[in-house]
């Protein structure tokens, strides 16, 4: 077995780990499939890291359903919209530039830091306060937006569904990290359907991969419980920071 091989479990378990806590592992693990198995089509990279990226999330999923409370109200319509446009995101990914979605992301992200790193209090206070219908219409918004954007192009995904829960839902971190995986489970579903219909799947590269990444997901969901919202606060800082870098330099 070709050494980069095992580079690619390396990287997947660290993926696992950082996701699961505050999302953003796809700035990990498509990178290393890239760079590791240099074989692979862009798209069929995108097809395999999808199947990997789904086994993880769906361990830290079970982890936090475990041990943390839901609310379904905000997490179900999001859920549905998301794993829509998903799906239609799967299916732009062919025919759209990205180059321009990069720069619109690039500013969010510098933004969220930014905020985050200055309202010291942000994400740390659990106060979901808005009526059913406002969330039920907010959550569709939001699933849908950024369903479209993981199906087509994916990295920090998660992280963005957390910060819509913090800052839109008045959720803390540790509490809008369990819905983020929720629906981040959907999303890797939807896209997946696309990408196995169409045979871009490489399910002996995925299969591994995607184990070494349950292993660490089970792990990063079990500290981000057992130290709460403080410490996925700082980690979100470190993967929103580390994903402003990433979008730089793909851009220069």
């Amino acid at each position: 077995m070709e050494f980069y091989f095992y580079y690619l479990l390396l990287f997947a378990f660290i993926a696992g780990y950082i996701d699961s806590v505050v999302g953003g592992g796809g700035l990990i693990q498509l990178p290393a499939y890239l760079i590791f198995a240099p074989q692979l089509s862009i798209t069929s990279a995108l097809g395999s890291n999808k199947l990997s990226a789904l086994m993880g999330t769906s361990v830290a999923t079970a982890r936090y359903l475990l041990s943390t409370k839901v609310i379904w109200r905000s997490v179900l319509p999001a859920l549905i919209s998301c794993m829509i446009f998903s799906f239609l995101g799967a299916k732009m990914v062919t025919h759209l530039n990205k180059d321009y979605l990069r720069i619109v992301i690039l500013g969010l992200l510098i933004a969220v830091a930014t905020y985050t790193f200055i309202k010291k209090d942000f994400g740390l206070l659990h106060k979901p306060n808005l009526s059913e219908t406002k969330t039920t219409v907010l959550a569709i918004i939001v699933g849908s937006v950024l369903g479209f954007y993981d199906g087509f192009f994916g990295p920090g995904t998660g992280s963005f569904l957390i910060l819509a829960y913090v800052a839109i839902f008045g959720f803390d971190f540790l509490n809008a990290s369990v819905s983020a995986k929720i629906i981040n489970c959907g999303t890797n579903v939807a896209a997946l359907v696309f990408f196995i219909y169409g045979g871009y799947v490489d399910y002996k590269l995925a299969i591994p991969v995607g184990i070494c990444n349950m292993v660490g997901s089970y792990i990063g969901a079990h500290m981000a419980i057992k130290r709460g919202s403080g410490f996925v606060r700082i980690l979100f800082l470190v993967i929103v920071t580390g994903l402003i870098l990433k979008f730089s330099y793909d851009m220069l």
